[in-house]
């Protein structure tokens, strides 16, 4: 992966994009670095949170316009496709993943980053879908995930002004939840990673496949799917040791992902 540093702290993968001389801009090569860094990630049995942020000041500024600047119409869809599929696997991912937003998430890192289970971001962080301005639509889920996540309107507002915004205005309309100072960004984010991994992984898993299943559905077939995954749990020698500790009121808990 000549793009995509890979490193592991306990059960949490730590995946950066490490493309500085563009800011992190995402060709073909960083998305297929990225699509190989995800399967790394659900081949590890002792991984169960992710952490995607970028290297130096930028998140991803986008989209490498060097390179679509020579697309036709087929070689635009062919790129829409390639990279609208690997950030459909980054969310369908059964392990959560967070986006420690550090600097510029515009068009193309501002999809990576709403693909993403959770963002937050330092206060220097800059968002946008700039790509009207540039004659093309998003290409890799912005028309859809944005309206999913701050409202039509907002969304809107947000890809046909290709406004940029920060990242106190980011929190103010939902796009992420958490916004801190630079020099505190990781370690947030490992707090927040290591505070799921120390959920039961299955119940983690199944919650958040209830989540997005639920959000694409009605609320009658979204209640099946969690009565499904209430089950599923309900099964697990992890529950038994979850709920053990409650009634034995001891705070060790000794989950075992079974």
């Amino acid at each position: 992966m000549s793009f995509v540093n890979y490193e592991q702290k306990g059960p949490v993968a730590i995946l950066t994009i490490d493309r500085q001389e563009a800011l992190n801009a995402l060709n073909s090569q960083v998305l297929s670095d990225l699509d190989e860094a995800i399967t790394k990630v659900e081949a590890a049995d002792d991984v169960f949170a992710v952490i995607l942020t970028g290297a130096g000041r930028s998140f991803v500024a986008g989209a490498d316009i060097g390179e679509m600047v020579k697309f036709n119409s087929i070689d635009g869809k062919r790129f829409g496709v390639h990279g609208g599929g690997v950030f459909l696997r980054l969310e369908n991912l059964a392990k959560p993943v967070i986006a420690a937003v550090n600097g510029f998430a515009l068009g193309g890192g501002c999809e990576l980053a709403m693909a993403c289970d959770i963002r937050i971001a330092s206060e220097k962080a800059k968002f946008g879908q700039p790509e009207t301005g540039l004659g093309i639509t998003p290409g890799f889920g912005g028309t859809q995930r944005l309206p999913r996540i701050v409202g039509v309107s907002k969304a809107m507002e947000l890809i046909l002004t290709a406004k940029t915004i920060g990242a106190a205005e980011a929190k103010e309309i939902g796009l992420v939840s958490a916004v801190y100072p630079p020099e505190e960004l990781m370690d947030k984010a490992m707090e927040l990673a290591n505070a799921i991994c120390a959920n039961a992984p299955i119940a983690v898993q199944e919650s958040k496949r209830c989540i997005r299943m639920g959000v694409q559905t009605d609320i009658a077939t979204g209640s099946a799917f969690e009565a499904e995954a209430f089950g599923v749990t309900c099964g697990t020698e992890d529950k038994n040791e979850g709920m053990g500790a409650f009634l034995e009121k001891r705070k060790e808990k000794h989950f075992q992902n079974k």
